[in-house]
């Protein structure tokens, strides 16, 4: 349960849901957000986790059921790749910034120069001559804070045509930050099932602290009532990017489609409620943007009064949100360090549990496809992964690094995932068979009536498809080139992030064309076998699978029953 807390509350729950919110109308936005969380996130949670803890398989084998899309599988675990590959490089960069944070005062700091009228933009800095001791403390229309991040922790080039030498403490950090990742995960699910105790469960005592400390500064109910009081616009209701943005951010937030749920899942035990699992997480998710939302704006409010400038003013997103406006922030109060200290720390653990389980993925999909060699070799497996990773993320912190890890977040943990989750559904619901499935689901936590299946018929069978192809088809009409901050990105950059979406996607097309080759038959046979179950589809243990599932065996007997004879005998509730 935790890990998959963990999993689905990442940095972007941080990061990018108070900045939707304060986009699209404050506290108007919940409307949308709550409503997608019930026609999208969790018809998608509720599937996958059914999905992976039926046949205890990870993201690839779980496939044995629609052969024909086993290509989905591995999207996703090649967009794990990737994404462990640049998310583990953002945890670096709240590593160096938790060590920078041990000075007092700290490097970011400037003197509190709110006595003065000033309005500080990306292109230029205008200070009045009442005070020209300001003058000082900006440069080239940068806060303190700014040119920290750019000068001093990313060392940044001026474009990605410019890679600049490796930054090495950073290397430093992305190294110590995949150490802590490999010892977390080397016993497996073990081991990280002990460590994500005190990385799922930091961040909600962080964000507690942060949230009472906010709450006392001056302005800082100026900051919330911008967040979600007076200030909420209904009328941006009307707009089709305000619902575009509500279901991207959950779908994104609760992290399906990518992989991570159905590896998390498939350690359950066979019999382990998975409904009232996908309802506390989702819950818990979305409960967690909210009140991450009063902590951020409580102390931005606090900044905007000792600015002396509206709220909206003093407001970024994204990386600029973390480590350029909320360490300017955290730099005014009281006891600075330990406000920066605690706030960096919970970033590392946000991001820490996130990562845990997008290496599981990898780890969990190359153990599934040679169990054989891998199955008794989990920690040699995981640390190659990590050694993997660690080298293929030195690019990301070059001076042009920065570059390369908004690139990828924005080729990869995009619409491709909104590509796997319409196949996914599209897939169990009409190949598979949406009524078969709920039957499996039946199998694991009881019978129900057909009221219960209700909802959850009509949003496989139509809504969710409906409306992650209304996502999906928006995101392109829409998509534009991508640029950090003023910065715009080469052809062959733009050209690059393509190539990764092409490699990402092309394996599903590929593998279906093979599924359909290696059948036998005539077309139509072919096509039929590759959309069927393969034989050794079903309940990973013999003893699970019953009358339904009974005749047509497991892969390995041998193996199986033994285990499954122990297991019962440990615990007859599983049997």
């Amino acid at each position: 349960m935790l890990s998959m807390i963990g999993y689905a509350v990442g940095l972007g729950n941080v990061w990018r849901f108070p900045y939707l919110a304060y986009k699209h109308g404050g506290g108007a936005f919940l409307i949308p957000y709550t409503i997608m969380l019930a026609v999208a996130g969790l018809p998608l949670f509720f599937m996958e986790s059914s999905f992976g803890q039926f046949c205890s398989q990870g993201p690839i084998n779980v496939w044995k059921a629609v052969p024909i899309l086993q290509g989905v599988g591995i999207t996703m675990m090649l967009v794990s790749i990737f994404v462990a590959i640049y998310y583990n490089v953002i945890i670096a960069y709240s590593i160096y910034y938790l060590f920078a944070s041990f000075q007092y005062p700290l490097p970011w700091s400037v003197k509190d120069c709110s006595s003065t009228a000033y309005n500080i933009t990306t292109a230029s800095l205008n200070v009045t001559s009442e005070n020209q001791t300001c003058q000082n403390e900006f440069s080239a229309g940068q806060s303190p804070s700014e040119k920290y991040w750019d000068e001093v922790a990313l060392q940044r080039t001026s474009s990605m045509n410019e890679t600049g030498p490796v930054v090495w403490h950073l290397a430093l950090c992305l190294l110590l930050a995949w150490i802590l990742v490999g010892g977390a995960l080397f016993k497996g699910i073990k081991s990280s099932g002990k460590v994500v105790y005190f990385t799922a469960t930091f961040p909600y005592i962080v964000l507690f602290i942060l949230l009472v400390r906010g709450a006392t500064l001056e302005g800082a109910k100026d900051g919330i009532e911008f967040y979600i009081g007076s200030k909420s616009n209904l009328t941006k209701l009307a707009d089709a990017e305000v619902w575009k943005d509500a279901a991207t951010q959950i779908f994104f937030s609760l992290s399906v489609a990518w992989g991570g749920l159905m590896a998390l899942s498939s350690y359950n035990k066979f019999y382990n409620n998975c409904y009232q699992d996908s309802i506390i997480v989702c819950v818990t998710n979305c409960g967690t943007s909210v009140f991450a939302g009063f902590a951020i704006f409580s102390i931005l409010g606090h900044m905007a009064h000792v600015y002396q400038r509206p709220v909206s003013e003093v407001f970024f997103s994204g990386f600029a949100l973390a480590f350029i406006a909320y360490p300017d922030a955290l730099s005014k109060l009281p006891i600075s360090p330990l406000w920066s200290i605690l706030f960096f720390l919970m970033l590392i653990t946000l991001g820490l549990d996130s990562q845990f389980a997008g290496i599981e993925v990898i780890a969990t999909c190359l153990q599934d496809a040679y169990p054989k060699v891998l199955k008794s070799k989990r920690g040699i497996v995981t640390t190659a992964v990590c050694i993997v990773l660690f080298l293929l993320g030195l690019p990301c912190v070059t001076g042009a690094g920065i570059y390369w890890v908004n690139l990828i977040d924005t080729f990869c943990a995009g619409w491709i995932l909104l590509v796997a989750g319409l196949l996914e559904v599209l897939g169990l619901s009409i190949l598979y068979g949406g009524n078969r499935f709920i039957k499996d689901i039946e199998m694991m936590i009881g019978t129900k009536s057909a009221l219960f299946w209700l909802w959850w018929r009509a949003c496989w069978f139509f809504i969710t498809p409906v409306v992650l192809s209304i996502i999906l088809v928006w995101s392109l009409y829409t998509f534009t080139s991508p640029t950090y901050g003023s910065v715009a990105y080469p052809d062959w950059g733009i050209s690059l992030g393509w190539c990764i979406s092409a490699f990402c996607l092309i394996w599903i097309p590929i593998v279906a064309v093979w599924k359909v080759y290696k059948a036998s038959g005539g077309p139509w046979q072919r096509i039929k076998a590759a959309c069927s179950p393969t034989e050794d589809w079903g309940p990973y243990l013999e003893c699970h699978r019953g009358e339904r599932y009974g005749t047509s065996g497991a892969t390995d007997k041998e193996n199986v029953l033994p285990e499954c004879t122990v297991r019962c005998t440990l615990d007859k509730s599983i049997c």
